[in-house]
């Protein structure tokens, strides 16, 4: 085995993930410590993916995956050091062992970062970075300068929201070199906000900073055309902020339901804010999309048992929200917990619109968003619940974009994703389980191919909203999405994250990234079929729609990356040769370059060293070559890619964020130095010469 790591604030092996305990607190409600919610018997991927594994592994000669391997992946603790051979394969692009030669793939052409444990963010040699906005810093007129001591509510509602996670750029026209950057604040480390921070007895300041520093963030930047560097411009007419007291509209077929009806909203039409926005989409008709996760986790005091589907607990919550408005205490408001968990839409270019929860893309936790159109100009959105054993969904809108940008076009556009069919995901072999054994043998036919529908949950249109699922009305299948994925048979996946169809060959792809509770007590079990107990790298399936149709019901699938060490025989690189390519634990955000090689941040990586950002050829004869692009700082999360032709952007997301971590005991000094308060942020990165990324 070889050395591993030095490592930087360990995981502790009782938090899953490679999360740190403060992570699980503030980020997720400590999700990984309840009940897994999903408790339905239906059928867990895992098996199924086992046996695409050993398969295709065998045929591609490339990974051979066994049972011994299962074995192996369970028991990696140390990372895998960029060996010299690695480092200068990924420099000169040629490789040993029979591997491929030649360049790499045009993309992705840039010496990988090492794995590493430095407090900074970490880029190739020949690139530069800065930081494009910081925690705090005031974009609307009349916002003071931060002042980590002397915060306010009324301040950070004009300042630069907490905790990034999905970003996106869009064009300005007639503003030369200048984007709109969007921005969603997923959650906030109160102990890393506040000097003296009592989790116990929170003021109510800090929980009215709290509500303004989640939400969403539109600034205007400006690009340095000499240098790539890109700075926020305050005070911009479309900069705005969007927070957790903000008036957001309910559209779709759930929108003035009895079970979304409040003392504070009779209408079931009008909630205030959005919480826990994770990743997200860029819509073709120029909105942002949303997913709002982790919101159980602000809720307090439930006993239904539709709430403990979604993961909400019968006691106080982490912040304490409860304390200072009742309508995040259960007992009190039962129905407000039912207006989160949804998809929101967000015009940047109209700062005066009112943002939308769009009810029938169903009610989950949201990782993802993300748009592409039918060949007639129908949308198509893809979603994954971020939760042990759920699953992922499609939404097919029955109502054609209109192009343009007049009024009529956009408010059109903004009533896409109210009318169309939502779908869950189940996937299945298609050979018999006696001879999908997990020694690696290849079944009869001698060759592996995985196939999958989209069953349908329930339809909206502007006649009304009809069910799919026997015992549930359409309301409650929009509301109860769960348990109606639950109900149909939808295949159980290893927290199914970012989904994002490859702008250039249509495939789709989604990641996984972890499962610790695979093989433990009353959950699924590990069988020899299934190469990982106790999944706690993920992995990313691609997905192949009939006919490259994104309405199709079926489609085809494969296994494209199983996360880890390459030195572990359990790992697979879609049959790249695997002393060619950079070590990967946990992947979480996905994005596409323009030539459309996959590009995949990670989020609480297993092998010793910090989350990064890797570029991964999706198809050619270097298809499965994943690169480390970079590293971020103690503690962080890599967040929000966004791949221009001249320029990476991430979200550095809760720098520090380790185990006795606090304002006073700071476990980063990123970005800003030994002495100020660390900060999460927004980074640009570009190559020195100012030539294109990778190539």
């Amino acid at each position: 085995m070889r050395k591993p790591l030095p490592l930087i604030g360990t995981p502790s092996q009782s938090h899953p993930g490679g999360r740190s305990a403060m992570t699980c607190r503030f980020r997720c409600g400590d999700a990984c410590f309840q009940e897994v919610p999903n408790t339905s018997a239906n059928e867990y991927v895992g098996d199924v993916i086992a046996g695409a594994l050993s398969r295709r592994s065998m045929m591609r000669a490339a990974a051979v995956v066994t049972v011994a391997g299962a074995a192996g992946a369970a028991g990696v603790t140390g990372a895998r050091p960029a060996a010299a051979a690695t480092r200068e394969a990924a420099a000169q692009g040629t490789y040993g062992k029979g591997g491929a030669t030649g360049k790499a793939a045009r993309g992705l052409r840039y010496s990988a970062v090492a794995p590493n444990t430095v407090d900074a963010v970490v880029v190739p040699d020949g690139y530069r970075q800065n930081v494009v906005i910081r925690w705090g810093e005031p974009i609307l007129r009349g916002a003071p300068a931060f002042d980590p001591e002397k915060q306010t509510a009324k301040a950070q509602a004009g300042q630069f929201g907490y905790n990034c996670d999905f970003l996106s750029l869009l064009p300005l026209p007639g503003e030369r070199g200048r984007q709109l950057l969007v921005a969603n604040h997923e959650y906030t480390d109160e102990i890393l906000m506040f000097r003296g921070y009592d989790a116990a007895n929170p003021t109510r300041e800090q929980a009215e900073i709290a509500w303004a520093a989640h939400g969403l963030s539109a600034v205007v930047v400006e690009e340095d055309r000499r240098t790539g560097r890109l700075t926020a411009v305050p005070r911009h007419p479309l900069n705005r902020r969007v927070t957790a007291t903000t008036e957001f509209r309910i559209t779709g077929p759930a929108a003035g339901s009895p079970l979304l009806r409040t003392s504070a909203d009779p209408t079931g039409r009008k909630v205030l804010g959005t919480l826990n926005n994770c990743s997200g989409g860029t819509t073709p008709w120029g909105t942002t999309l949303h997913g709002e996760e982790n919101f159980n986790q602000y809720f307090a005091n439930s006993g239904r048992a539709t709430d403990k589907r979604y993961g909400i607990g019968t006691g106080a919550s982490e912040r304490k929200w409860e304390r200072f408005d009742k309508r995040f205490d259960v007992a009190q408001e039962p129905n407000e917990v039912h207006r989160f968990g949804y998809v929101v839409e967000f015009d940047p270019y109209d700062p005066d619109s009112t943002p939308r929860k769009h009810t029938a893309l169903g009610r989950f936790k949201h990782e993802a968003a993300t748009v592409r159109l039918t060949d007639d100009g129908r949308p198509v959105v893809y979603c994954g619940d971020d939760e042990r054993f759920d699953y992922f969904y499609k939404f097919v809108g029955s109502k054609r974009m209109r192009k343009g940008g007049s009024r009529a076009a956009r408010e059109h556009n903004l009533s896409l994703l109210d009318e169309g069919t939502l779908y869950v995901a189940k996937l299945t072999g298609d050979s018999p389980a006696i001879e999908i054994d997990g020694t690696g043998k290849l079944p009869d036919d001698g060759e592996f191919d995985g196939s999958g529908e989209w069953i349908p949950l329930a339809t909206a249109s502007a006649r009304g909203a009809v069910s799919h699922v026997e015992g549930m009305t359409a309301e409650e299948v929009f509301v109860f999405t769960r348990l109606a994925g639950d109900k149909v048979g939808a295949t159980k996946m290893d927290r199914p994250e970012d989904i994002e169809p490859n702008p250039v060959t249509g495939k789709v792809y989604v990641a996984l990234t972890n499962n610790s509770n695979r093989g433990v007590g009353a959950n699924a079990k590990a069988d020899e079929a299934n190469p990982r107990n106790a999944n706690k790298h993920g992995h990313v399936l691609e997905l192949t729609e009939r006919g490259n149709r994104a309405e199709s019901t079926r489609f085809a699938w494969s296994l494209f990356l199983v996360a880890g060490d390459p030195d572990d025989p359990a790992t697979y690189f879609a049959g790249f040769p695997k002393d060619a390519v950079s070590p990967i634990s946990c992947p979480d955000n996905v994005a596409f370059d323009p030539y459309g090689n996959l590009w995949i941040s990670t989020d609480g990586s297993q092998l010793g060293s910090h989350d990064g950002l890797f570029g991964v050829a999706t198809r050619g004869p270097r298809r499965g070559e994943l690169k480390q692009f970079l590293t971020v700082p103690n503690g962080a999360e890599t967040c929000g890619p966004i791949i221009q032709e001249r320029r990476v952007v991430v979200a550095v997301q809760h720098p520090g964020e380790l185990d006795g971590a606090s304002v006073e005991n700071p476990k980063s000094v990123w970005p800003d130095g030994a002495g100020k308060i660390v900060r999460p942020a927004v980074v640009a990165v570009w190559r020195g010469d100012g030539e294109d990324v990778g190539v």
